[in-house]
Order: structure tokens, then C-alpha cells, then sequence
């Protein structure tokens, strides 16, 4: 392993000490009565999380936790990256680099991972292993950020690359991933279809949407579009600001932790298939860990800026296709698209319509998504 070192969480007893003195002096703010979650996070539940948060939640066996994960840094192209290496377990695993999206973290993949290096202990097929590779984002978490502008989606698969074929010495790898990891596997399969044997999607990134010509459109598509379009508008506006002025906002999310785990629990709320309850699909220890990752390490204005790059310098091409193979599982609280659709810049070979989950599916359905990974892949092994 070339320019990588072991890593291990541990968080400064100062950084937990500082946080729990802002949790109990948090400064509520009023609330229209009845509206549950319509104006956005509900205050009751929020301060039931809090007052979990503030008195029972125990950071340092989350931490724990995590450290019984393998995980490195390595310093490529200048930025140190985080990233957990579980090596898998089978005779011939097959390497494949899992990335997260926003607002969540390589968390999102604490279920999946043990499932996809050691299939066997899960009742599978050792012959379906993974060497799974979970890198941090720039600009998330552990990982270095950026401190120039123009760091988009691309940048990080040219990183991601590197990671998997300079550090680790992988000839050939395979890619999946959610929200911008799917954009990221996306720009994978597209840059660096020599290395690349295919990839996996939960969510149609940017290419089909790009090529998307709304006089050609079948009625399915039709119906997407105009879904969309009205998604926008009422689930957009997070989306709008962090892409124009995310720094406008980091200062609040960075000084508040209340606010910085409203901003966040709302969109695990609105995305996952939780039919309003949110603790129905996590647990108040998920939802926490989650957001104390952005906290311990004041990662969420960097994390947010990512919208501001990707929007002025888009990664993608009109006319652009993603060429390689591509297996694609749709998760029906998720807004899925038509498969037509997505073949507009895809190379679909597997389209599976799953029957339950949501944005988050490696932390809502880890046991079906897994099975996923194993069907398709399977197929690119040779």
C-alpha cells in the first residue's frame, strides 16, 4: 500500500465536553402548533433527540464501533484521504469502492460492508466476496478539504482512481454508491472504462438527466419529469442554497450542534421509507453518529461547498454515456425513474425494482442491496 497509514478514530475528550455544554444551553425557537413536520424538523422531536444526545448517548462506544473497522489515510494527490478497507474473505474477492453521498457519510455503509467481505458468514456464497473500500469524501469527516475552489464530482473520481490503482494496486476494480456516490461510480465507469468493470446505482446521477431531450420522452417519462419537477420545488430549496451560498449557511451548522442535526435528521426523514417515523428505519444512536462525524470533525460547511463546485463547473457533457456495465436497483421512496430513462446514459444490464427502502438503502436495506451487489457482479467476475 503506497503513501497510507492505519487510522483510528479518537476524539478529544475537550471536543465532547464543548458539545455537550451547547446541547444543554441550546436557544429553542417557537413553533406554529400542530404543524408536526410541515415547516420543516418538528421542535418536539428534535428536543427528545437532544435531551438522548445530551444524556444518554455514549459517543465513545460509537467510536468503538467504528474502530473495529480497518481504516487508513493516504495521502493522494496532496489531500489525505479516510477510507475503511475491509478485505474480503472469499478465494477471489473482488475489489469495489462503495461511496457515500450527503447527508450522510462512509457510515452509510457500517451494515454492508460485513456482508459483502464475508459472505459466507451470512449464509452466501464465499465465491461473491468483496475487498470493499469505503473512502471519505473530501471535505467530509476524516478527510482532508479541499481549500481551492473547483473541487467537483470529477476531482473526486480522478481520486478515487488513484486510491484504488496507485495506493492499493488494483488493475481492475468495480464502483457503486447513493446520491453522489452514484454520481462519482457514474464519472468512474465513465473516465476510466480500462480499470472499470462496471458499476451499480441506486440513483440515476447526472448523465441521463443531461441527455434528457423532453420532446422524445415516453408517457413514463413524462410522469418522472413532471414528478420531479414538483419535488423540486418543495424538497429543492436545501439543494438551491448549498449550491449558491453554502457558506452563508456553514456558519450556523457549524456553530449550532441542533441545528446542524435539524438541517440533517429532516432529509433522513423526507428520503427514507419511514412513513413519517423516522425511528421506524434508524435508531436515535444511527441518527446521532451520523451527525456527530460532521460535528467532531466541523466538516459540514466543506461537505455543502461540494453543491457550490458541481454547480458552477459541472464534471458532465451533454452527449455524455456511461458505457461499461451498469446494474441499477430502484428504491420505490426514492422517486425512481423509468428505466428508459436512465438508459439515456447508461448502459443498463440489470434493472431491479426493489419493493421496500429509500435514498439511504445501504443503511434502510442493507440485506437486499447486498444481494444486488452480488447478482450483478457476479456476472463481471470473469
Amino acid at each position: 500500500m503506497v503513501n497510507a497509514h492505519p487510522f483510528q478514530i479518537n476524539v478529544p475528550q475537550s471536543v465532547l465536553d464543548d458539545l455537550k455544554e451547547r446541547l444543554a444551553d441550546t436557544r429553542w425557537p417557537d413553533e406554529i402548533k400542530g404543524s408536526d413536520w410541515d415547516y420543516g424538523t418538528n421542535l418536539d422531536y428534535l428536543k427528545v433527540l437532544t435531551n438522548y444526545w445530551l444524556n444518554t448517548f455514549d459517543w465513545r462506544k460509537q467510536e468503538a464501533m467504528l474502530n473495529q473497522f480497518t481504516q487508513y489515510k493516504a495521502n493522494v494527490d496532496g489531500l489525505a484521504i479516510h477510507f475503511i478497507y475491509g478485505k474480503g474473505k472469499g478465494p477471489n474477492p473482488l475489489p469495489l469502492v462503495l461511496t457515500h453521498g450527503w447527508p450522510d457519510s462512509f457510515f452509510r455503509m457500517y451494515k454492508i460492508i460485513p456482508m459483502l467481505t464475508d459472505p459466507e458468514w451470512f449464509g452466501k456464497d464465499p465465491a461473491d466476496s468483496f475487498d470493499v473500500i469505503v473512502p471519505t469524501f473530501p471535505g467530509f469527516g476524516f478527510s482532508d478539504k479541499p481549500s481551492k475552489p473547483g473541487f467537483n464530482l470529477g476531482r473526486v473520481a480522478e481520486l478515487w482512481h488513484k486510491l484504488m490503482t496507485d495506493t492499493l494496486g488494483y488493475q481492475h476494480y468495480v464502483a457503486a454508491g447513493g446520491d453522489g456516490g452514484a454520481a462519482v461510480s457514474e464519472l468512474l465507469g465513465q473516465k476510466y472504462p480500462d480499470s472499470v468493470l462496471g458499476i451499480h446505482l441506486t440513483d440515476v446521477a447526472f448523465q441521463a438527466s443531461l441527455n434528457a431531450d423532453p420532446k422524445t420522452f415516453t408517457e413514463a417519462e413524462k410522469k418522472y419529469s413532471d414528478r420531479m419537477q414538483q419535488v423540486g420545488m418543495q424538497e429543492g430549496a436545501y439543494a438551491m442554497l448549498q449550491g449558491t451560498k453554502p457558506q452563508s449557511l456553514a456558519y450556523g451548522l457549524n456553530d449550532s450542534p441542533v441545528g446542524l442535526a435539524a438541517w440533517i435528521i429532516e432529509k433522513f426523514r423526507t428520503w427514507s421509507d419511514c412513513d413519517g417515523d423516522l425511528e421506524s428505519v434508524y435508531t436515535k444512536d444511527e441518527l446521532l453518529t451520523n451527525i456527530m462525524i460532521y460535528w467532531i470533525t466541523e466538516s459540514i460547511g466543506s461537505s455543502i461547498r461540494g453543491y457550490y463546485e458541481e454547480t458552477t463547473q459541472s464534471s458532465y457533457k451533454p452527449g455524455g454515456r456511461v458505457n461499461v456495465p451498469v446494474g441499477m436497483a430502484v428504491f420505490p421512496k426514492d422517486n425512481p425513474p423509468p428505466r428508459e430513462f436512465a438508459e439515456r446514459g447508461l448502459n443498463i444490464q440489470r434493472w431491479s425494482e426493489m419493493p421496500h427502502g429509500g435514498h439511504f438503502a445501504a443503511l434502510e436495506e442493507p440485506e437486499a442491496l447486498a444481494d444486488e451487489f452480488r447478482a450483478f457482479f457476479r456476472t463481471l467476475r470473469k
